[in-house]
Parts: structure tokens; C-alpha cells; sequence
């Protein structure tokens, strides 16, 4: 049986545009939280106030241009529906199982608020805990209250860190207890439809030893015309001793959105991690992800696939950072660039000092499909250990005129052959999704941004 749960926020509308230490408070007390929360809230708040704002001066975001964005017009808490208004609110491809069968667990956010969950009782039996993460602040506040912008994601990391930890509204909460397999994927997913809203979705795992999941987390809008849309976010990811985590993390913002994330995942001693990410959509996304490799044997795989077009802006800045010794990392990312878009990639390897036995690799391979496109790719290594295995490679290339040529004769259109020469570009990352219905669903977002 599935657990459904429906309830109504205890937030409701809130007057007025931007951002202020009022406002702070005001939330804070209209869900009714615990002091200790409104207190990280307000630190994280003078943290915002007395950091500036990023600039093209700045190292990692010279290239990322954030001034047409409207920060004094967002609103920055919007209401949404709950319950089965909420989860008929989203377009039907959303809702669809992950799995042939079925899948463990859906949680759906509308806009600020959380709205609709379900759960199979034989998870919540096993002590999996799967909700939004207001409710997780009430109900499980001692383990929230540990984990919580504590140990990877630090409102000090940056200006919208900062206003994350200020702001945060929604999102989810997991934990999965020692020795635990959840057999069944768990889903959650964060639509916002309203013009100017601000959203600050956070979203919280932790993994108990020798734990299993697979987590698929999207979110996504449409684009709405001559107004503008944030996200601020924020993923923290905790792998306990010998613990596996499968996650699958896809963006699908309008293109009227404005997206800054900070995303990070902590591994102990031989744990395993299989991130992909999927980015498509949003006006202009500045995402900073990081691996923290902190145990003895801990293995991390990083995916990614991005298409840009018109005059969208993605700029990812990953980390791969191996802090204690005999640990592996490997990193794909692919991107396809039309018009006017531009891609930013930046990567590092850091090697600390008595790291050694590190095995770490990074790739970042673009296809440049316009003349007007541009794609910046920036690899790095920072080794501070002597017995190491640690390389990279980046390229921006366009299609290979022979390989048209091939398929041409072959009694394709150019049009054609240059539809399937990008999708096998994309196809040894799509391949790493664990689920049917979600590479075909890329697949036809590849196909749209081809025209077709």
C-alpha cells in the first residue's frame, strides 16, 4: 500500500516584493518553527548582508553575467495548492513512474509550498523517512538540526548560499537507516508557475550505512513571457560507511528563470555515488557542485548532459575533491550549444595532502552547433599528494562535415543526419539513466531544441 499524505501549509501569501530581515522572521514564524532554526535563518541573513554581490571581477563568475536579473521585483514567498490539487497542477509527463512498475515514493512542491507526498508502507516500515522538509524541521528536528547547512552546504559559500539559508522554503528530506535498500526509485519534484516567485527549495539526504536509494529530483516550469523567475537551491548529500546513492538530478526551468544552486555530497569510507545531471532549461543557471570524497575507498561518478539555445547561459562549476587516500572520482560532462547560447564548465581535481593512491578523472566534451554559440570549458588539478593518477581533457568542436556526408548518402536529410550525430553525442550519458521514460523524455528535448 502507498501512504498519501495531504495537508495545508501553514504559510500563506505574503505582501509585498525583495527580500529584508523582517521577512525572515515573518516566514519563520508562520510555519512555526523551532528557535534554533529561526536563529540559523538570521545568521545566515547578516552572512547575506554583508556579502557582495558577485561581479565579472570575480574569478568563478567573470564569465556569468548576472545584472539583467530583477533581484528587488522577485517575490520571494508564492503560494501553491496542496494535496491532489497540487499533483494535478503539473503537466502529465512529470507524473509518470519512473520504473516499469512502479516507484517507492513521489513528492511534489508547487511553487513555495510542499503539496502532495506518497510513500509505500513497506518503506516507512523499514524507518525510510521521505517528506518535505517543513515538515522534517517539526517532526525530526534533532536529525535535521545536525545535518542542515552544518557540514556541506555553509551560508558562507557565497551570496546566494547565504540567501538560501536565509530563505529556504520546501524542498525534501530524506533519511534512509543503516542497512536499509530502498528497492524502489523515490521521486520529488518542484514546479513553479507563477510570474516573479522566488523559490528556495532544499533538498536533504542522508544515507546510513550501508544504505541504498535512488533519488530522481527535477525541477521544472514553463516560460512565462516578460517576467523573470529565481531559484535558489540548495542539495546536501550525506553517504554513510559502504553506503550507495543513485541520484538523478534534472533541470527544466523556463526560460524566464534565473538559477543559482550549491549542491554537495559527502562520502565516507567506502562509500559509492552515481550523480547525473540533466540541464535544459532556465534563462540563465550559475550551479555549483561538489564532491567530497572524505573516506578511505569512496567512489564517485559525476554525469552530465547540457543543450543551450537562443540565448540561454549555463555555467557549471564542479568539484572533485579527495580528501583521504585510495579514493576514485570520474566526471563526464557533454554539452550542444545553438544561436546565441553560451556554456560556461569549470572543473577541478584537488588532491590533499595524504591522498594518496587518488584515481581522478574529468572530461568536458562540447558540440558547438551555431556560429553565434560559444562554449567555455575549464579543466584543472590542484595535487598536493606524490602518488597519484590524475588527469583531464576538455573540447568544443563542430560536426564532423565527413560524418554528415556518410549519413547523407545513406538517404538521410542534413537536417536528419545532424539530429542523430547529436544524439550519439548525448548517448553514452543518456545511457547512465537508470530509467526508460526519462531518457526518452531528454531525448525529445534534444529533438525540440533541433527543431524537430
Amino acid at each position: 500500500m502507498t501512504e498519501v499524505v495531504q495537508r495545508e501549509t501553514g504559510v500563506r501569501a505574503l505582501d509585498g516584493r525583495g527580500f529584508s530581515r523582517s521577512l525572515v522572521e515573518e516566514i519563520s514564524a508562520r510555519k512555526g518553527e523551532p528557535t534554533w532554526m529561526l536563529e540559523r535563518r538570521l545568521a545566515a541573513w547578516e552572512v547575506f548582508e554583508r556579502t557582495p554581490w558577485p561581479t565579472l571581477k570575480d574569478e568563478d563568475w567573470r564569465r556569468t553575467d548576472i545584472r539583467p536579473l530583477k533581484f528587488a521585483e522577485i517575490i520571494p514567498y508564492v503560494p501553491g495548492p496542496n494535496g491532489v490539487r497540487a499533483r494535478e497542477t503539473i503537466p502529465a509527463e512529470y507524473l509518470s513512474e519512473l520504473a516499469d512498475a512502479e516507484q517507492g515514493g513521489f513528492l511534489i512542491q508547487v511553487n513555495s509550498d510542499p503539496g502532495y507526498r506518497e510513500l509505500k508502507a513497506e518503506l516507512a516500515q523499514q524507518g525510510v523517512i521521505f517528506m518535505d522538509m517543513d515538515t522534517a524541521v517539526r517532526e525530526y528536528g534533532d536529525l535535521v538540526r545536525e545535518y542542515f547547512m552544518t557540514r556541506a552546504v555553509l551560508p558562507e559559500q557565497g551570496k546566494f548560499a547565504a540567501l538560501h539559508g536565509a530563505f529556504w522554503q520546501g524542498g525534501t528530506f530524506i533519511y534512509v537507516p543503516a542497512g536499509v535498500e530502498v528497492a524502489l526509485p523515490l521521486h520529488s519534484l518542484v514546479w513553479a508557475d507563477q510570474p516573479w516567485a522566488g523559490l528556495f527549495a532544499h533538498t536533504l539526504v542522508i544515507l546510513a550505512e550501508r544504505a541504498r536509494l535512488t533519488l530522481v529530483h527535477e525541477v521544472a516550469s514553463p516560460t512565462l513571457s516578460g517576467v523573470q523567475g529565481l531559484h535558489v537551491g540548495a542539495t546536501e548529500l550525506f553517504i554513510g560507511p559502504a553506503a550507495q546513492l543513485k541520484y538523478v538530478s534534472l533541470q527544466s526551468w523556463g526560460r524566464h528563470m534565473f538559477n543559482f544552486t550549491h549542491e554537495r555530497a559527502r562520502l565516507e569510507r567506502d562509500a559509492t555515488l552515481d550523480w547525473i545531471v540533466g540541464a535544459m532549461g532556465s534563462r540563465l543557471t550559475k550551479s555549483y557542485m561538489d564532491i567530497e570524497l572524505d573516506g578511505q575507498g569512496s567512489t564517485a561518478r559525476m554525469s552530465g548532459l547540457f543543450f543551450t539555445d537562443d540565448d540561454q547561459h549555463l555555467d557549471h562549476d564542479t568539484q572533485q575533491n579527495h580528501n583521504a587516500p585510495h579514493t576514485t572520482s570520474d566526471l563526464l560532462f557533454k554539452g550542444a550549444l545553438l544561436d546565441r547560447s553560451r556554456s560556461v564548465w569549470q572543473g577541478m581535481i584537488r588532491v590533499a595532502p595524504g591522498a594518496q593512491r587518488t584515481d581522478g578523472y574529468q572530461a568536458n566534451r562540447n558540440l558547438v552547433l551555431s556560429e553565434g554559440a560559444r562554449a567555455d570549458s575549464i579543466p584543472g588539478l590542484e595535487i598536493m599528494a606524490d602518488d597519484v593518477r590524475c588527469t583531464h581533457g576538455s573540447t568544443v568542436g563542430q560536426i564532423d562535415e565527413e560524418h554528415v556526408f556518410y549519413l547523407m548518402s545513406r538517404g538521410l536529410t542534413r537536417r536528419e543526419a545532424e539530429r542523430l550525430i547529436v544524439e550519439g553525442f548525448f548517448l553514452e550519458v543518456l545511457e547512465r539513466i537508470p530509467f526508460e521514460g526519462l531518457r526518452e523524455r531528454l531525448g525529445r528535448d534534444i529533438a525540440r531544441k533541433l527543431g524537430f
